[in-house]
């Protein structure tokens, strides 16, 4: 066995116990040391023994497969002096025999300072094994024992013979505890230059840079029956582009006794794949995930504070990034725009978007281990005065139950209620705008339900689905001249749903693949007070069955959705997904050409 082993392992106990950038250089000098002892001479500068970081708390629960386990690290308490339950008792180490020249000297040290806990499996070899190198370890700690004794004031607890033996230990290894010195010097130096050019001791910073290279087939928005929607012109956004979405966070732990966080998120992106005006409808049907567009500028995404009220009880309250999406827990739990599912569509049930919360309070409880409830209040426009507030603009308000029946499903059931003065839903999903567009804004209030349902049936193949239901009442409808034509002058519902199948680790652990197919948010009835030559109904807007008059109904067809994805894990760090979507019958039209959408995601992630 490598002895060397036992004392670079018994040097990262002792490193570990400065805090994790102890650790991170210890490991550098792990690798290095093959032969080599690491020890330390008793004139040299202490170690402060402070209380164990993460890190040190991992590492003990484990069993150290070391020949030569020190005691814990810990400042020498005066009040209880030492801790008989905390020494291992020389009579248990079963491998030293009385007779050995190191069983007088272990039960002195053990007895009198604790300083040398034996091997984990309780034994210590003798002369038998060990070797010149792990005593020189093993005194070492006990030399730093009785170096806090006596920073404690307690130096007459160190026996006179004591200190004659160990002087004498430390001619004999005079050799080894000289390379501990060295070693130890260059270990301060490097931590000492990581403590000073760390970002932060108490903030983290996670990052995640998606790359999307993506095009549409040609394809022409073949509407026989909705003149309306141009028949036969084709699809302006067919181009192939290249662009980003980036996303930082920070999260900030002010007090490390508790789990209290402060979360900071900027956003920075450059995918707009449907800004022309003419194609304001299709853009509900070909939004992809990970798309975003702050003008190369760079936007706070997330600002927020999220902490505990008592152990199954946590809140958050943000001026940003606080909405359903964020609140609710998902029952699919690969929703993610950079390693999860292709289309905005395939990454949740639509409705969450509802309203289109950013600023606002949540909440989750745990009431037992198989049942949880979400709920949030959020403000779309927050800090304007005018059109928006807290109470006076859009808002979103819900409640989520989380159920887990058994192991291997997960159920989420959820209501909610918006407030919407922009004549749309908010979520930029399917029929989103359920109103014609073109008017002044209609306000409405909507009612959503909805439910996911996901059965891991192996550990690789997951099988979900989900549906969604909304109902939204016009308050009132304006002209031009922002004069009202009723109250509660009509109402509008959607529905959508989603099937797919997941299957995690295919091929290689870390990837994923998956198929989706569903109907987007599809408008199934819409009784809109129609005014000016025009209907306020969408279908009856877009030519179906007339461009006048009161038609009322729902769309006249149906739009499907399919997905195939496949991430491949390159690193722990990198993923590259190509991605195939199909939209047959586009905005609920029967005859319109099927889009298809081919994309190559890379995201990087830290």
């Amino acid at each position: 066995m490598n002895y060397a082993l036992g004392i670079n392992i018994f040097l990262l106990i002792k490193i570990f116990s400065r805090g994790w950038q102890w650790g991170i250089v210890s490991a550098f000098v792990i690798i290095s040391l093959s032969s080599q002892v690491i020890a330390k001479p008793i004139s040299t500068e202490k170690i402060d023994a402070k209380a164990p970081s993460k890190v040190l708390k991992d590492s003990n629960n484990q069993k150290l497969n070391t020949q030569l386990t020190l005691n814990k690290i810990a400042p020498f308490n005066p009040e209880n002096n030492l801790s008989q339950s905390e020494i291992t008792p020389v009579s248990q180490l079963s491998d030293v025999r009385p007779n050995d020249w190191a069983f007088t000297a272990l039960q002195s040290l053990v007895a009198r300072y604790g300083c040398i806990s034996g091997y984990p499996d309780s034994k210590f070899l003798g002369q038998r094994t060990i070797s010149r190198h792990e005593f020189a370890a093993g005194l070492n700690g006990c030399l730093d024992k009785i170096n806090e004794i006596v920073a404690a004031g307690l130096a007459s607890k160190v026996s006179k013979d004591d200190v004659n033996t160990i002087q004498k230990l430390q001619e004999e290894f005079a050799t080894e505890l000289s390379i501990l010195r060295g070693r130890i010097v260059s270990l301060e130096e490097k931590i000492s230059k990581l403590e000073t050019q760390q970002f932060s001791p108490t903030t983290k910073l996670f990052g995640q840079a998606v790359f999307g290279l993506q095009g549409r087939l040609p394809n022409s928005a073949d509407f026989k029956t909705r003149p309306q929607l141009n028949n036969g012109k084709p699809d302006l956004s067919t181009n192939l582009t290249f662009g980003y979405n980036i996303s930082l966070s920070l999260f900030t732990q002010f007090d490390s006794a508790s789990r209290n966080l402060l979360v900071v998120g900027l956003n920075s992106a450059n995918l707009n794949l449907g800004n022309n005006s003419e194609q304001i409808l299709q853009r509900g049907y070909t939004l992809l995930g990970y798309e975003g567009d702050t003008n190369n500028q760079i936007k706070i995404s997330d600002l927020s504070y999220r902490f505990k009220a008592s152990d199954n009880l946590s809140f958050i309250v943000g001026a940003a990034g606080v909405s359903p999406i964020s609140v609710f827990r998902g029952a699919n739990r690969i929703e993610n725009s950079g390693t999860g599912s292709i289309s905005a569509f395939a990454q949740r049930n639509p409705i969450l978007g509802l309203g289109g919360g950013s600023a606002g309070i949540g909440f989750d409880w745990q009431i037992s281990d198989r049942v949880s409830l979400q709920g949030v209040y959020a403000a779309n426009d927050p800090a304007n005065p005018v059109n928006g507030g807290l109470i006076g603009g859009s808002y979103v308000t819900g409640l989520q139950a989380t159920l887990s029946p058994t192991n291997s499903v997960d159920v989420a059931l959820y209501y909610l209620h918006s407030f919407s003065n922009n004549g749309n839903l908010n979520t930029g999903i399917g029929d989103y705008v359920i109103t014609f567009p073109f008017f002044d804004p209609t306000i409405f209030l909507t009612d959503a339900i909805g439910a996911t349902i996901n059965w891991r049936i192996s550990p690789y193949v997951t099988l979900g689905a989900w549906g969604g239901y909304t109902n939204s009442n016009a308050v009132n409808i304006r002209d031009s001249n922002r004069k009202f034509f009723n109250d509660n002058s009509g109402t509008v519902e959607t529905n959508n749903w989603m099937v797919y199948l997941n299957f995690p680790d295919l091929f290689k652990q870390g990837n994923l693949a998956g198929i989706y197919i569903g109907q987007p948010p599809k408008i199934t009835s819409s009784n809109l007070i129609s005014r000016n030559g025009y209907d306020a109904n969408i279908p009856g807007a877009l030519g179906f069955p007339n461009t006048s008059g009161a038609a009322i109904g729902g769309q006249p067809d149906t739009t499907t959705h399919l997905e195939l994805f496949y991430v491949h894990r390159l690193t722990d760090n990198i993923s590259i997904t190509p991605g195939l979507i199909f939209v047959f019958h586009p905005i609920q039209t029967a005859g319109s050409d099927t889009i298809t959408i081919g994309t190559i995601r890379t995201t990087f992630r830290f």
